[in-house]
């Protein structure tokens, strides 16, 4: 077990996943010729029109990752070792994060088409398996402050454990929604981000009696 040796790891996810959020924005990128189709102000603007559900789905896919990189640095912050384990539930969950832009552009496509409803089950199932990474990577990490700085709050540790205890719940029944009507299950998952982008209570609480 290397002490202090999480810096590595912490530089390289970040820049797996500064590289799969970058790559979301090709799928809303517009072809040259389609480009060159447009003849007037209003053919672009009926094009703009029919491309502002991809347009939401690229932003509920962007603030989910970044949720994400957001949520492993506040994991980080209490991880202080590193081993063979920990960093191969890091590179799955980094295969994972690095895959989303292929559903983001699969339910782009096909939101609007009877197949938008495989689209967002391959979307919203993709998130759940992503939660459960997640959670893994975190519950391996705590078990018995396995790998966890010896000085880490104990409050702010178990609001942590106790916001990632129902994330893949959450994202299940996602899921079920997404296979019922599509948009819905879309701004489920964006409200998803939302939730998992603000810190538990108690580590709020933590921070503000420092």
């Amino acid at each position: 077990m290397d002490t202090k040796d999480t810096a590595r790891l912490e530089a390289f996810s970040d820049g797996v996943i500064a590289v799969a959020i970058t790559l979301l924005v090709l799928n809303i990128v517009p072809t040259v010729e389609t480009v060159r189709g447009f003849t007037s102000d209003a053919e672009l603007g009926t094009w703009v029109g029919k491309q502002l559900p991809a347009f939401f789905t690229f932003l509920t896919s962007f603030l989910t990752i970044g949720v994400m990189w957001l949520n492993h640095h506040r994991l980080f912050k209490h991880i202080e070792y590193t081993d063979t384990w920990l960093l191969v539930l890091n590179l799955l969950l980094l295969l994972l994060i690095v895959f989303v832009p292929v559903p983001t552009a699969l339910l782009g496509d096909f939101i609007a088409n009877p197949s938008g409803h495989a689209a967002a089950m391959i979307y919203s199932g993709t998130f759940v398996v992503l939660a459960i990474s997640f959670n893994l990577l975190w519950r391996y990490a705590s078990h018995n402050h396995r790998l966890l700085d010896k000085n880490a709050d104990k409050q702010a540790i178990d609001a942590i454990s106790k916001q990632y205890m129902f994330g893949p719940l959450f994202y299940v029944v996602t899921l079920l929604v997404a296979i019922i009507n599509v948009p819905a299950g879309i701004i489920l998952n964006f409200a998803l981000a939302l939730f998992f982008a603000l810190p538990g209570r108690s580590a709020a609480k933590s921070r503000q009696s420092i």
